[in-house]
């Protein structure tokens, strides 16, 4: 059975690179357009990963990630942060939030896949 993986971001041009990519290395993907999106379609579902932006509008990535930690179902899910955000204090506040991995904007589609074989469980 494929791994099913979320993106979150408010860019659809964004999403559509990303979910490409892993669609291309057999994940399944869902899709969300900011944190709040997001949390709306977790409705206990197995999500072995995610992917969000860190600057959304509605409710931003590191918000997002505290509010997804908070529901049992998916306290261990692993998150990675994807941004424009370079700077150690947000890298900071997103891993005190619950983010395991931190890839920044621009990406190269191999970069973040590793990320990703990383993270998900076989």
């Amino acid at each position: 059975m494929a791994k099913t993986v979320m993106v979150v971001d408010d860019s659809a041009s964004l999403r559509q690179v990303v979910a490409i990519a892993l669609r291309g290395a057999g994940y399944e993907v869902l899709e969300a357009c900011d944190g709040k999106d997001a949390l709306s379609k977790l409705s206990g579902q197995k999500i072995h990963l995610i992917i969000s932006d860190v600057n959304m509008p509605n409710m931003d990535g590191i918000t997002f990630v505290r509010e997804l930690k908070k529901n049992p179902a998916y306290k261990f899910t692993p998150v990675i942060m994807l941004t424009t955000e370079s700077q150690e204090q947000k890298k900071k506040e997103g891993q005190a939030a619950g983010a395991r991995a931190w890839v920044v904007k621009p990406f190269q589609p191999a970069q973040m896949l590793s990320a990703v074989s990383k993270l998900i469980m076989p």
